[in-house]
């Protein structure tokens, strides 16, 4: 498609639905995004509060498009700048991004492009704004309209705040005349909704607000428990389709990223640390289906529009609700499947306490509030998403049945008279406090901040303790709130006060039920018990016997020790996971590839077989290859022996011992990886002794060091049997 020129499209407000499909190739417009477009082409100020996935880029696209001059886009992270810009590039739309990832020859042929009339959108960063040549260059410029993207950055009560979003009123009002501005955030609560528009002074603006209801999202949370093998379960339960994996720390991205690597999943990092073509080639390789997953921080997916992602995960609990919205806002954009899983540790939320301490204290008493909010959604057993809509403000009067807490409900209990308490407790601390501080009151406890308002002396005080601990009456006063017995105070953050409804309970209470929090140890201690059972249990003795018969069968007609082929632990682990392809073979310890393929199928087919029979569900993701560092030193190992590197020289240049570096060239060989080590052989053990020892190897039941000693007598040494061995082993199993 050519360069879109404003001349090209009809009157503006008559034809919107000719520029939407003639360009975007839409035939019609979603939710509200049609009376947002004729509100900014109307020249109103507009504030868009609009969940990821419902086309909040279009509000702006469109009329910047239409409306003489150049939008102004502010955005936060180059990766969204580019990501756009290209799709705007692919649809023949003239947008540029203007930031510190150009060369000066570039930025000055971006700015002539401006002046010239001939871009429609530029985007850039707040901090480029601030410049004085930015500045000289736009007041040079016709520019139609300003918007600001992900504009809850703006707040310092939001969870992604940057301190330069709140200079941009005054940078807008450098640009003279009466610019509109659209302010857009797919997360924003009442609190931080006020905030953007104060700060902006939007208090005027036309508010579009879109409801925050994601219905084909599963929400579901694990206990952080064996992680790893988790994660790759379900990765490879949703095999080829695209996933994005969350890490807090960049060098968590990169472990998760090489486990995933090794365990064949194809997955790319993606942090602030990689080389910046890195991240671009990672993220586009992502885009066009070159990789299925990306493991990475925060950073990425904003403004990605990658309508397929299947499933999102956060190895690591989020800062905030609103940072695990947004994350999981990613999946599922076209409708579809979308799985949104987090694996929740408290110890997780004390690391990320430890990280705001240093910080100012409104923003550590912010972050404390943020990550005590997303404790509560982790550990509460209420509908997920109930949850998350009572947090943006947004009310559902019945559970979802799509989520974890719907599919699997924990156990409930008859409410009535723990929410007439906690709602009379409310009342008799005047509504001024927090849910932590009414329910101490509730349970008698003694402090300074009780004394000094005299609580210890409310007909409340102390009422609560028969009914449950400090857990149990946050857990109800939490759901009071979500039932609308309470509402937040939006000036002062963190406290509650009555609504109609709780004031009327109290009145008038009927019953109510309530569900018990999760209690992620005890959850955690059961599946460790569960595991150890399992372990107790040890393999399967019957098919155990089989594949040791079909060993020496099988030996038998190669002419070889049965041990050759696969030694009793490697046996006694397949009668463990049963292994019923080749590729689940090489996961079992001391069988690699090559061993896999020389000898395996007749060993799964029969364990197939075995499955079958019995009716038995494998557990074929049991054993799950680690990414750890011992494979580098194998790697390094096998790579000198290959140059003929004398042993003695490689354990050296490891800082290992000559002990230690035998049992690695043990373990590579009997995994199935041929070395040839006669260079080093020759140079230790005499060629007929070679000769006799290799013979003896061939012909015995085990090739067990001690028994062989006690076979040939004292003339061999322990270290030439093992040598030797390390030959047969590769030439004969390998």
């Amino acid at each position: 498609m050519s360069s879109v020129a404003l001349q090209e499209f009809p009157a503006p407000v008559a034809d919107l639905k000719h520029t939407l499909k003639e360009v975007f190739g839409y035939g019609q417009f979603r939710g509200t995004q049609e009376a947002v477009i004729q509100n900014v082409m109307a020249g109103h100020n507009t504030f868009v509060i609009m969940p990821t996935g419902a086309g909040k880029s279009l509000c702006y696209q469109l009329p910047a498009l239409v409306i003489p001059g150049t939008a102004i886009v502010i955005s936060p992270l180059i990766a969204l700048m580019k990501n756009q810009v290209d799709q705007l590039g692919a649809f023949g739309v003239n947008a540029q991004v203007y930031n510190s990832t150009l060369t000066k020859t570039e930025m000055n042929r971006v700015k002539k492009d401006v002046i010239n009339g001939d871009v429609r959108l530029l985007y850039v960063a707040p901090e480029s704004l601030t410049k004085d040549d930015t500045i000289e260059f736009l007041l040079k410029s016709t520019i139609s309209f300003v918007a600001i993207d992900e504009a809850h950055c703006i707040s310092e009560w939001g969870h992604d705040f940057r301190p330069e979003y709140r200079k941009i009123r005054g940078i807008i009002d450098n640009l003279g005349g009466n610019v509109p501005i659209i302010a857009l955030t797919a997360t924003a609560t009442p609190k931080v909704q006020l905030d953007i528009q104060k700060n902006l002074q939007m208090d005027d603006a036309s508010v579009f607000k879109t409801s925050f209801n994601r219905t084909n999202l599963y929400y579901e949370v694990r206990a952080k428990h064996n992680t790893k093998k988790q994660l790759i379960q379900y990765v490879k339960g949703h095999k080829g389709k695209a996933g994005i994996i969350y890490c807090l720390s960049r060098k968590k991205v990169e472990e998760i990223a090489e486990l995933l690597r090794v365990n064949d999943v194809r997955a790319r990092p993606y942090h602030a640390g990689l080389d910046q073509q890195v991240r671009i080639d990672n993220q586009d390789a992502f885009l066009n289906e070159d990789c299925d997953v990306i493991v990475a921080t925060i950073a990425f997916g904003m403004g990605i529009d990658k309508p397929d992602v299947r499933f999102v995960i956060h190895y690591d609990a989020p800062k905030s609700i609103e940072g695990y919205y947004q994350e999981t806002g990613r999946g599922g954009r076209d409708g579809l499947e979308g799985n949104c899983l987090m694996f929740y540790s408290y110890d997780d939320i004390l690391k990320l306490e430890k990280f705001s301490k240093d910080k100012p204290v409104t923003e550590r008493d912010n972050a404390h509030q943020l990550l005590a909010e997303m404790t509560n959604y982790a550990e509460s057993a209420v509908c997920r998403r109930r949850q998350l809509l009572h947090y943006f403000g947004e009310v559902m009067d019945t559970d979802c049945g799509f989520c974890d807490n719907c599919r699997h409900p924990k156990e409930r209990f008859e409410g009535e008279a723990a929410v007439g308490l906690a709602l009379r407790a409310t009342v008799q601390t005047e509504a001024r406090f927090n849910l932590t501080h009414i329910g101490q009151v509730l349970l008698g406890l003694s402090n300074p901040h009780i004394e000094s308002y005299a609580h210890n002396a409310l007909p409340v005080y102390g009422q609560g303790k028969a009914l449950g601990d400090a857990q149990f009456w946050h857990s109800v006063l939490r759901q009071c709130l979500l039932n609308g017995f309470l509402e937040k105070d939006i000036d002062s953050i963190g406290l509650v006060r009555m609504s109609e409804k709780g004031l009327d309970f109290i009145e008038r209470p009927y019953p109510i039920t309530l569900t018990k929090d999760h209690n992620f140890d005890a959850e955690q201690r059961a599946d460790e018990e569960k595991v150890e059972e399992m372990q107790a249990a040890g393999h399967d003795e019957a098919l155990f016997g089989q594949l040791k018969e079909l060993r020496k069968q099988v030996a038998k007609q190669k002419n070889l020790p049965p041990y050759v082929l696969f030694q009793d632990p490697s046996l006694k682990e397949m009668a463990t996971t049963y292994p019923t392809t080749l590729h689940d073979l090489t996961h079992v310890s001391g069988v690699g590839q090559g061993k896999a393929q020389k000898f395996g199928a007749p060993f799964v087919a029969a364990i197939k077989q075995y499955v079958e029979d019995h009716d038995i569900e494998t557990a074929e993701d049991v054993v799950v290859k680690s990414a750890v560092n011992r494979s580098k030193i194998k790697i390094y190992i096998i790579q000198q022996i290959d140059k003929k590197m004398m042993l003695e020289d490689i354990a050296s240049s490891k800082g290992i011992g000559m002990a230690e570096l035998m049992e690695e060239i043990e373990h590579i060989c009997y995994s199935g990886t041929r070395l040839n080590i006669d260079y080093y052989l020759g140079e230790m053990v005499e060629e007929d002794r070679q000769e006799e020892i290799y013979d003896y190897f061939m012909s015995a039941s085990t090739d067990n060091i001690a028994v062989a000693m006690q076979e040939l007598g004292d003339d061999f040494t322990e270290e030439e049997l093992r040598l030797v061995r390390i030959k047969f082993i590769s030439e004969v199993a390998n």
